[in-house]
């Protein structure tokens, strides 16, 4: 089993054609641009968020608590075979041993569960040598919170996603009452800066910034203005490296 741990990550960038790693607080726009920047660009999108939360809800229906039932969640971890599938109308859905994810992984429950969960030393290890596996494949554009730190620190480009902690919530809001959640804004931003608090602070693969990521601030950015950046940052790059090759 690989270990996800930066000093093994260091050498990841020899098992992959990883091309983006685009890391972020929660809602800080990484699954939409990386989604876009890989349809633009022809490569594959993996949504490493999705892949937690597809433990946290497996474990959940299991009745697995993440304080009391780490172990056994991070046995269920290690015999998940995950798959993502294009489901038509441009859309991408995560199959978990052949079954449809969607929309259960996206409720506000399971997301809340995801962050302690993706903190077990052993979902994070079965899960890093999943998404390695899956980037062995093809140019990817991945996303998470780790992948340009512990994931593929040799990743091509890596760039960090931000917005305030209120925009955000926003963001987050805004998405769960076109689900049709009966939530509030105030409630939103709690939970939005807990996650942070405990996405920063957890011992194995914190969220941080590696120190070559190029970082945008999306709080005065549409989308579109962000995945040009992106699409620029990665062509400027690709052109660097073939004139290099020359």
């Amino acid at each position: 089993m690989i270990q996800a741990t930066e000093q093994e990550g260091r050498h990841a960038d020899e098992l992959t054609g990883c091309a983006v790693a685009i890391d972020g607080p929660a809602a800080s726009g990484k699954s939409t641009v990386a989604r876009a920047v890989a349809d633009r660009m022809g490569y594959t999108y993996i949504d490493t968020g999705a892949m937690y939360r597809a433990v946290a809800w497996r474990a959940s229906r299991a009745g697995l608590n993440p304080t009391e039932d780490a172990e056994a969640i991070g046995e269920l971890a290690s015999r998940l075979r995950f798959e993502f599938r294009d489901v038509g109308d441009d859309r991408q859905h995560l199959f978990v041993d052949g079954e449809d994810t969607e929309p259960a992984i996206r409720s506000s429950q399971v997301g809340n569960l995801s962050s302690p969960i993706s903190a077990i030393p052993a979902v994070r290890r079965s899960l890093v040598a999943a998404q390695r596996e899956m980037a062995s494949r093809a140019p990817v554009v991945m996303e998470g919170r780790d992948i340009g730190t512990v994931v593929f620190p040799g990743a091509f480009l890596k760039v960090f996603l931000t917005a305030s902690a209120e925009e955000r919530a926003r963001r987050r809001f805004e998405e769960l009452v076109a689900r049709g959640e009966d939530v509030l804004f105030e409630e939103v931003l709690a939970d939005q800066r807990e996650r942070d608090r405990r996405d920063m602070n957890r011992t194995i693969s914190p969220l941080r910034k590696a120190d070559d990521a190029v970082e945008i601030d999306t709080d005065p950015l549409s989308v579109e203005d962000v995945v040009e950046r992106v699409i620029e940052l990665l062509e400027d790059r690709l052109e660097e490296r073939d004139e290099a090759g020359a």
